[in-house]
């Protein structure tokens, strides 16, 4: 399987999404991230035919689909919301679309059964989605997307209605599911945790285009954007002159690639104003003197006092340089 956007182009009031080209590969898991108004849910909806683009192209497995109604597209989705069918049970939710394809009664039961225990919901085939948790609705909806044997998997936002412990589990959950039904999915999201442990590939978006297309590890620690670095985790930005370049430039790097230094074996020196503790490491914030803010990573065991002057030493092997006209 192989699917590709090209050329695409989509304008609503005030905005426009513009994809020159991406390749999604098969038995892959991609999350789509961005920020709100980005224009991930729009990509999302372009490729499951429920907008349709002004241009370009939808492309699987080297058939233009643009124009495809969502039914023939062969493609499954899961909305944020589920949009369970609440007089229907789970049974009756998942078998919908085999019975709209007109497939034997005989066959929908033995499909609805085995997805059902694929997803461990059998105990919960009887049930009105009123009478399901949020995670077992869940399970439902994407039971009914995959019932019919998808060549894609689309899920919107499928962790945001979650707790933060059922969150964890639920990436687990979908990543293993992946893995044992070897179906490309792509997964929309605006949260860069989400997005860096669950993903095969990351697709950053912002302002209606990809900004870049990577691996969790490349996204995080090698971005090639200014907006890919700040937007996912915590970042540090410092003002820097190279020699032999023209203008200013910006040096960036994570809180976890700075320490505290003793005497003279500093890089940078300021007042610690504010400490986080996270249980398993502590966010120091450091107002450098030269008017920077400083987050560094420390061990929660380590004592640092607010007020006290405490010199950084930043790990250069781990800077990262940008060009500030590209920012």
């Amino acid at each position: 399987m192989t699917l590709e956007l090209r050329g695409i182009v989509k304008r609503f009031s005030g905005f426009e999404l513009r994809i020159d080209r991406i390749v999604f590969e098969d038995n892959r898991y991609y999350v789509i991230l961005g920020p709100s108004g980005s224009g991930k849910t729009t990509t999302l909806r372009i490729i499951a035919g429920l907008e349709i683009p002004e241009r370009g192209s939808v492309i699987l497995d080297g058939r233009d689909i643009t124009l495809e109604p969502p039914w023939r597209r062969n493609i499954g989705i899961v909305f944020q919301n589920y949009a369970l069918y609440p007089h229907m049970t789970a049974y009756e939710n998942i078998a919908t679309p085999l019975r709209v394809k007109k497939i034997p009664e005989g066959v929908i039961r033995e499909r609805v059964f085995e997805i059902a225990r694929l997803l461990d919901i059998e105990d919960q085939l009887h049930k009105y989605p009123n009478q399901m948790s949020g995670g077992q609705q869940q399970r439902v909806a994407i039971a009914r997307a995959l019932v019919k044997e998808p060549r894609v998997l689309l899920l919107d936002e499928p962790l945001s209605n979650l707790d933060a412990r059922l969150r964890i589990e639920v990436r687990g959950f979908l990543k293993e599911l992946q893995r044992r039904i070897r179906t490309t999915i792509i997964h929309v999201t605006h949260d860069q945790e989400e997005a860096l442990a669950i993903a095969d590939e990351i697709v950053v978006m912002n302002r209606g285009l990809v900004v870049e297309v990577g691996s969790p590890e490349e996204i995080y620690r090698k971005p090639r954007s200014m907006f890919t670095f700040t937007f996912i985790g915590l970042s540090n930005i410092l003002p820097v002159e190279i020699l032999g370049v023209e203008g200013k430039s910006l040096a960036g790097f994570r809180p976890e690639d700075a320490e505290i230094a003793g005497e003279g074996d500093h890089d940078i020196e300021g007042v610690a104003e504010t400490i986080e503790y996270l249980g398993s490491r502590k966010i120091a914030t450091i107002r450098a003197d030269n008017g920077s803010r400083i987050k560094i990573s420390i061990e929660p065991e380590r004592a640092v006092n607010i007020g006290k002057r405490i010199g950084i030493r930043i790990k250069r092997e781990r800077v990262l340089l940008f060009n500030i006209e590209n920012t």
